[in-house]
């Protein structure tokens, strides 16, 4: 039985909403931080560093405790709650002058986003059914990706013009009117009732089976792990390995930041329609399956292509067919997860087994993302940053081999 009363894509949006309004501060910190971290108390750049992972690592012990939390408040307690931990840490980012102060700060944000990831993986769950899940959880994807985009573009922007202290204090501010928004959600609780079903495009005999079961669940970390985790720590540095540290393009001077920053953008910018697009194709054209193999192929062969030395413009388009790629496996990814959770569900004839399902999909995500920096600059260190990207096109296309072999029927 769904928790909202309003249509279930109206209340997907809402909390989709919300969590870009929660993510402001958290996306603002990685263009600002490394800029004007003096500004923010600190002394040394290895302290950026140490504050940006400790979301990451925060995530991984708390995700099995909100878990539970989830057992015994509504997932509106949750997202309030999320909503409110955000307010206070971003706030707080305008006021920490410490390194102490600041792990706390982030370790504050960690729980929250925790809180959110969760809940939104659980509303998802009861509002949608056999023709809307994929969709739900690519608009879900596409739409909290807005906090992104304006926390990244608006907050470089505003800490030049007003410095570091006044732009934190405004996205918190902004991050905690977004709670009169969490407060219209209807406040079911976790547990209600049964996902509804008809026969998903992940068959019922193979959901069942762990071999399916493990496969989505490692797909799910390999993608973090890839698009999360190596692209986005190494997307800088391959530009410059490419094309240097500064290009001419058009009769403009771009750093490789600077180009960087701009293709982050654009597909955070496309997200919000282009992830339930795939979303809506998985659930009632081509199958997640199909889509899955397809997007992982595409994968393999954009990954590989940005290893060779291309000119500028047929780079940069590479690059954006990685980021359509990586669009496409979140949402498909996320999507089998919670196919997987539904049929769990169903066969044990409790909600509570999706639940449990999808909080352990979420953990192995987030050790995905956390573990991809490392994997970037170790096999960059030992074999060289393309041969890093040649390693991904190749797990990428075993991943898509083991997809075919999935046939279900």
């Amino acid at each position: 039985m769904p928790i909202c009363s309003a249509s279930g894509k109206a209340y997907v949006i809402v909390v989709s909403l919300i969590t870009a309004a929660c993510l402001f501060g958290d996306s603002m910190l990685y263009i600002v931080l490394p800029v004007h971290y003096q500004d923010a108390g600190l002394s040394s750049l290895w302290e950026v560093g140490i504050i940006l992972s400790m979301n990451r690592l925060i995530r991984l012990p708390l995700n099995p405790l909100v878990g539970r939390l989830y057992r015994v408040i509504s997932i509106r307690g949750g997202i309030l709650l999320a909503t409110l931990l955000a307010a206070v840490s971003t706030l707080g980012y305008a006021l920490a002058e410490s390194l102490a102060v600041w792990l706390l700060l982030r370790a504050v944000w960690g729980l929250s986003w925790t809180l959110l990831r969760i809940g939104g993986f659980f509303c998802i769950l009861d509002v949608s059914d056999n023709s809307t899940r994929g969709y739900y959880m690519g608009l879900y994807n596409g739409l909290y990706r807005i906090g992104s985009l304006v926390g990244m573009l608006l907050g470089g922007i505003l800490a030049d013009f007003m410095g570091f202290s006044a732009t934190a204090a405004l996205f918190g501010s902004g991050t905690a009117l977004s709670m009169f928004a969490a407060l219209t959600l209807s406040g079911g609780r976790a547990g209600a009732g049964l996902p509804e079903d008809g026969g998903n495009s992940l068959p019922r005999a193979r959901t069942r089976a762990e071999g399916i079961v493990l496969l989505v669940l490692v797909t799910g970390a390999v993608e973090a792990l890839a698009y999360q985790g190596l692209y986005a720590a190494t997307l800088t540095r391959m530009i410059s390995r490419h094309l240097g540290d500064v290009i001419m393009f058009g009769g403009l001077v771009l750093g490789a930041a600077t180009l960087g920053g701009a293709l982050q953008a654009l597909r955070w910018a496309w997200e919000p329609w282009v992830a339930p697009w795939f979303g809506r194709l998985s659930d009632l054209r081509f199958g997640r399956r199909n889509m899955m193999i397809a997007s992982l192929l595409f994968a393999a062969l954009t990954f590989g292509m940005s290893a060779l030395p291309l000119p500028l413009v047929p780079w940069c388009l590479v690059l954006l067919g990685v980021e359509l790629s990586g669009t496409a496996l979140t949402t498909l990814a996320d999507a089998a997860a919670s196919d997987v959770a539904t049929r769990r569900s169903l066969s044990a004839g409790s909600e509570q087994a999706g639940r449990d399902f999808m909080r352990r999909y979420s953990l192995i995500v987030d050790c995905g993302a956390a573990l991809g920096p490392f994997a970037a600059y170790g096999m960059g260190e030992l074999l060289g940053m393309d041969a890093a990207y040649l390693c991904l096109a190749a797990i990428m296309l075993a991943f898509g081999a083991a997809w075919m072999r999935e046939r279900g029927a």
